[in-house]
């Protein structure tokens, strides 16, 4: 029915956009399609040019097969090539001859029969593209976890919000609290400004949690691609779940399986050592058939068919130390690999310790908040009460009002943080996927 509207009443489409529901698993999955995240998008790319890359490796046991058709008009100097014909009583061939033409057409082909390192060309290319599937697969977990981040961080706006809201909420209240006293002759006027100062403090606070919230919601539509100006209705809330998250070895354990990053490194180390043994390959001999079969004549009602066929082998001798140098080049490059793979291997670990040790406390956090929160509220409340009594001033009130605002806001905050470290934990151990999809 509101959609019906938007079309009945004349410029409604420019004053208002429709609503989605969103949730976790839905940005993610946005984030994750061909129009959403250019970086996934560009992963998709980069593995179709390793496809090409392994399709040109294999051409290497492919024929290659040539036509050409030839008619050419040609003089040719004897003498140049050292004929020089003296006959008997002085006569002479003439050195010069021409002009005359040659008709050729044929086919010609050629076979790899064996070559080792085009072997390892190919099993190398075929290596990198399951790296490049692997770093694909990196994309799509890093493009999850920046996208849930970014919902974490609109609900904590969200959550920021209501809370500033619920503030200016009590503050009103108070207000008219304060004015009430003063009218039953209880209060007094500077107790009534107090609780005006108070709310707009409280105001204050609220227009700048609107705008954190619209700031976080531009920054997540950002990462899922849409376009900013989309409306979106969050359907998480910001909430504790507590989950078991078992031992420090398990989890590292999970990481070392599960982690893309770590496959795509394995497999460019397996490639580079492939590359350089294609390289050392090139010592050893190679073998190739040949072939071509045609026609030649002088016209093309004269030509006559003609052949050549053969096995080459090639034995490399000596290419000036190029071999060698290309190489000692793979060798480095070898070794490079080996060098990311161990140093990621490494901070792979240290992304689940901190992840663990972040959830353990955050979890420490969130108890201490929630007591905190309600102790606030109960002396709130027993202000509020003392106040109407006569028992005391607006101090009091104002002083326990600003302890709960510093403990909702200690919540927002414990919740936020035990949130944020069950996604570092899920990226730490590559479950990303599994996580958004709960």
């Amino acid at each position: 029915m509101r959609s019906l509207l938007l079309f009945l009443i004349p410029g409604s489409l420019a004053l208002a956009q429709p609503t989605m529901p969103l949730s976790m698993k839905r940005a993610v999955e946005i984030a994750l399609t061909p129009e959403g995240s250019p970086r996934v998008a560009l992963a998709r790319e980069t593995i179709k040019q390793a496809e090409t890359h392994v399709t040109q490796a294999r051409s290497a046991f492919l024929p290659t097969i040539d036509g050409t058709v030839e008619q050419r008009d040609a003089t040719t100097n004897l003498a140049t090539f050292g004929f020089n014909f003296q006959l008997p009583f002085g006569f002479t061939v003439p050195s010069f001859v021409g002009p005359y033409s040659v008709f050729d057409a044929r086919a010609s082909v050629q076979q790899s029969v064996f070559s080792f390192s085009d072997i390892r060309k190919y099993q190398a290319s075929r290596v990198s593209l399951a790296a490049a599937k692997a770093d694909a697969d990196t994309t799509r977990n890093q493009v999850s976890d920046q996208v849930a981040r970014a919902y974490l961080a609109c609900l904590r706006a969200d959550a920021a919000q209501d809370t500033a809201q619920a503030n200016v909420d009590l503050s009103v209240a108070l207000e008219k609290l304060a004015n009430s006293q003063k009218s039953a002759g209880t209060g007094t006027g500077i107790e009534v400004t107090r609780a005006q100062v108070q709310l707009a403090n409280d105001r204050q606070k609220l227009i700048v949690a609107q705008k954190d919230r619209r700031k976080a919601m531009m920054e997540l539509l950002r990462a899922m691609g849409l376009s900013l100006d989309a409306g979106v209705e969050f359907t998480d809330k910001l909430s504790y779940a507590p989950v078991d998250v078992g031992t420090l070895e398990a989890s590292l354990d999970k990481a070392r399986k599960e982690r893309s990053e770590l496959q795509a490194q394995q497999r460019r180390q397996e490639a580079a050592r492939l590359n350089l043994g294609s390289v050392a390959a090139e010592r050893l001999p190679s073998a190739a058939a040949f072939g071509d079969y045609g026609s030649t004549g002088l016209q093309i009602d004269t030509a006559r068919p003609t052949r050549q066929y053969g096995i080459e082998l090639k034995v490399p001798i000596f290419d000036g130390f190029r071999r060698e140098s290309r190489k000692a080049e793979s060798a480095s490059q070898y070794q490079q690999e080996k060098i990311r793979l161990h140093d990621l291997e490494q901070q792979v670990e240290l992304e689940v310790r901190e992840a663990l040790d972040s959830l353990h406390s955050a979890q420490a956090e969130v108890d201490a908040a929630r007591d905190g929160l309600m102790l606030a509220e109960n002396e709130l409340a027993q202000a509020q009460r003392r106040y109407q009594a006569g028992v005391t001033n607006s101090i009091e009130v104002t002083d326990a009002q600003t302890r709960l605002d510093r403990a909702r806001d200690n919540q927002i905050a414990a919740l936020y943080d035990y949130n944020l470290a069950r996604i570092d934990l899920a990226t730490g151990t590559g479950t990303i996927g599994e996580y958004v999809n709960q």
